[in-house]
């Protein structure tokens, strides 16, 4: 008899604090230092290129340090972590109406035995989100919807959650009009907001069916050979229930569509019209998402003629079911304030960008693209991302003889593609947390994308410089 060994991968949380600890070794191994920042006229901090220097006698992190990091990162995120309490409430309300469940039933009556289009369609729609209104947290909702319904049409929630990171990472990284990325980036590099938009239009089209067929073919493998799903080992999250999946669960029939659950779903879409208008016309942020979940949970219930008790048990046991997320997003916060403490950020944007300086042409665009790459695990905000890297990256594009555009476009490549790869990722975390999905497998599935992503926008930055995109 052969006995078969595998190495046994830490949980995602002790993945997370391991790098806070790593993070607290490397600033006692790297001199800290720092870049000069002056306040631009939006009221940012912006980096003065060329200012990098070397803080003298930097004091070095205390022995705690990175114990205290989570706590802080806990409340550096609080925000994120309330909007995903009250989210896990209001689903769960939503869920007890029925009309998640009589949904998902329509669509696998009118779509079930075409779900290539429900895969591509619905990557399509998150990378448009994406690329336009620079949509993330806001995806949040989805998750245990499209979990439901990749299970109920024998597929996996990697696929699910496939469908939602994959359009996130293209929006991102192709983004047409995204005002967090793109054309912030613009500004700082001195370029006119939303020029060269018709180059990015045309990479919209080249990586968004890498995606889309990089999504589908993992789920026909796994609707082939429920075995193969990458989670085939791991129990799905409280609440998600289906038909036969690739989980294994059996399921229910799914009730008829009633005229309250159409009530309840036409409250739900109208919430989301409001919510993409807030965003785009009122400056809403994550305050405001919130107010508009609380909201919807309390309209749900009066349209389902909801019982308060009921309605706070049901809002309850939602926000509880996402402790676990809020935590993994609170540690993974903790590796940017250790890094933040120990002086060392500035240290390694500097480092990392030094090679560029040395590199002719198409291969400094794509040495941008992977400088880039690599500061979004230590900046995992594409805003204060282009903050730090731009004023550096620009200048570097005038010294290779490539265009600024260029850099903007290594810059939203290094910052979206990567948003779907690195621990760091609030938003990342958040959905393979909902999913219970733990980060190892995710990366089994993610890295082969990655490849062919790094590869064609290696090309794709080539072509850039070739054609004097600017």
């Amino acid at each position: 008899m052969v006995t078969e060994s595998r190495l046994k991968v830490p949980h995602t949380l002790v993945i997370l604090f391991a790098m806070v600890v790593l993070g607290q070794v490397l600033s006692y191994l790297l001199p800290a230092g720092s870049f000069e920042r002056v306040e631009n006229a939006a009221g940012r901090l912006q980096v003065v290129p060329g200012s990098f220097e070397f803080t003298v006698d930097a004091p070095a992190l205390p022995p705690l340090a990175s114990l205290t990091a989570i706590p802080k990162g806990l409340s550096g995120a609080h925000q994120i972590i309330f909007l995903l309490l009250i989210i896990g409430g209001a689903f769960a309300v939503l869920r007890a109406t029925g009309a998640v469940d009589a949904v998902i039933g329509t669509l696998l009556r009118r779509w079930g035995d075409r779900p290539f289009w429900l895969i591509a369609g619905g990557t399509t729609l998150f990378a448009l989100g994406s690329s336009t209104i620079g949509f993330g947290e806001e995806y949040f909702p989805f998750v245990p919807v499209l979990i439901t319904l990749a299970l109920a049409l024998g597929y996996d929630r990697v696929t699910a959650v496939g469908i939602i990171m994959i359009g996130y990472g293209v929006g991102f990284g192709a983004a047409l009009i995204n005002p967090f990325t793109t054309l912030l980036a613009q500004d700082i590099a001195g370029l006119q907001p939303g020029s060269g938009l018709w180059y990015r239009m045309v990479l919209m089209v080249v990586f968004l069916p890498i995606g889309i067929h990089h999504v589908w073919s993992y789920a026909k493998k796994v609707g082939r050979d429920p075995a193969a799903s990458l989670v085939a080992d791991v129990s799905a999250p409280e609440g998600v229930s289906m038909s036969s999946g690739a989980d294994g669960e059996s399921g229910a029939d799914h009730p008829p569509m009633t005229t309250t659950h159409k009530q309840v779903l036409a409250a739900v879409a109208i919430s989301q019209i409001v919510l993409v208008y807030g965003l785009s016309q009122w400056q809403w942020f994550l305050v405001e998402m919130q107010a508009l979940f609380v909201a919807l949970t309390v309209i749900i219930a009066i349209i389902a003629r909801m019982r308060p008790d009921r309605t706070a048990v049901e809002f309850g046991a939602g926000a509880a079911s996402f402790t676990s997320v809020a935590l993994l997003i609170g540690v993974a916060r903790g590796i940017s304030v250790v890094l933040n403490e120990g002086g060392i950020v500035d240290t390694m944007v500097y480092g990392i960008s030094l090679p560029v300086r040395e590199l002719p042409g198409a291969l400094s665009a794509v040495g941008m693209f992977f400088v880039q790459s690599l500061a979004n695990f230590f900046i995992p905000s594409g805003t204060g991302q282009a903050y730090v890297t731009m004023p550096i990256m620009a200048p570097l594009a005038d010294l290779a003889g490539v265009s600024r555009q260029v850099a903007v476009l290594a810059f939203q490549f290094g910052d979206g593609f990567s948003n779907i790869l690195v621990p760091t990722q609030a938003v990342l975390v958040g959905a393979l947390a909902m999913a219970a999905i733990p980060y190892d497998r995710w990366l089994r599935f993610i890295l082969p994308f990655m490849v062919k992503i790094w590869i064609v926008g290696s090309i794709a930055l080539a072509v850039a410089v070739w054609i004097g995109y600017a």
